[in-house]
């Protein structure tokens, strides 16, 4: 094992086994994480046995993530409890909000101690987007429209999350749900005011920092009432009213600079660039390996003196 401090990016491998390209990118000084794919997943014990050839890799070791949120977006299955879309959630909290609560504290749990057992630290979860209707990529990945009713059932799966020692990340600062356009596929804008976004989106993300969530990913989407940057370039969103207004002092993971919705500020390296001056802490780059390379070649970062303590609190803890 390498003592190597973490550094400000986290990127996939390629298979249910750690190869020799891999295992380099893994060890130099700007890896700082790995997140983990349906194709890197098999059954249990192989996924015990690549956790443990990450992990062996670093002191201190590499982060290991996941998108294991329910429902179409849960990438161990085989051997992993069925966790339902948020959705679901929703709809049960119209009927019965404490017993939609008591679930999400469940399901959290469920979510922290499956993965935790097999060496992840953390999924990507919870999305806290309203479910306005129109964006299919976000669709039934939100828990609900009213932003109470997001902000009750995300605090209390991050609630079920801490309970088995794993931290949250809240997802899409400062809100996806409203625009159609996928930002995998193109940038979506956003055009309502400010005060429209704080009256609801914003609700559930600030209910989240109150309560100490550790993490946030931002949206490749454009406000321009607010900014002409993607909240995931922009000081306004990121510094102004993230860290300065609402208080978050946790870890920004900016969404996979390899979308599509990220492309406004040029190559990856320029990606890399806007997102880390935007305010990001930690950068994803998902199924590109040769921008992966390039990043690894060519980007030289700011210093970042908050990384190492926002990466620790990302890290899974012995359960309470």
């Amino acid at each position: 094992m390498t003592a190597l401090a973490r550094g400000p990016l986290m990127f996939n491998v390629e298979g249910l086994e750690l190869s020799a390209p891999d295992r380099d990118r893994l060890v130099h000084p700007l890896a700082g994480g790995v997140i983990l794919f349906a194709r890197n997943y098999a059954e249990p014990r192989q996924l015990d046995s690549l956790t443990a050839a990450i992990r062996a890799l670093r002191d201190p070791p590499l982060l290991i993530a996941v998108d294991q949120e329910g429902g179409r977006v849960q990438r161990f299955r085989d051997g992993f409890t069925a966790i339902p879309a948020m959705r679901r959630l929703g709809e049960r909290w119209d009927a019965d909000a404490a017993a939609a609560a008591a679930e999400a504290i469940r399901l959290g749990a469920t979510i922290a101690m499956e993965l935790g057992a097999h060496g992840v630290d953390f999924s990507f979860a919870p999305v806290a987007d309203l479910d306005y209707g129109a964006s299919a990529v976000i669709g039934e990945r939100a828990f609900h429209r009213n932003p109470n009713a997001v902000a009750h059932l995300a605090a209390a799966l991050c609630a079920g999350l801490r309970s088995r020692g794993m931290s949250a990340v809240a997802k899409h600062f400062p809100g996806h749900g409203f625009v159609a356009a996928d930002s995998h596929a193109e940038t979506p804008i956003d055009s309502r005011p400010l005060a429209a976004l704080e009256k609801d989106d914003l609700v559930p993300f600030g209910a989240l920092v109150r309560r100490g969530v550790e993490g946030v990913m931002p949206a490749h989407v454009i406000y321009p009432a607010v900014d002409a940057q993607p909240a995931g370039y922009s000081r306004v969103w990121l510094q102004d009213v993230l860290r300065r207004r609402l208080g978050f002092d946790g870890l920004v993971f900016s969404d996979d600079l390899s979308m599509a919705g990220a492309g406004v500020a040029g190559d990856v390296v320029a990606r890399a660039e806007a997102a880390q001056a935007g305010g990001c802490d930690m950068l994803l780059v998902c199924n590109d390996p040769a921008a992966v390379d390039d990043l690894l070649s060519r980007w030289r970062p700011r210093p970042s003196p908050d990384l190492p303590r926002r990466c620790a609190a990302m890290e899974l803890r012995a359960s309470q």
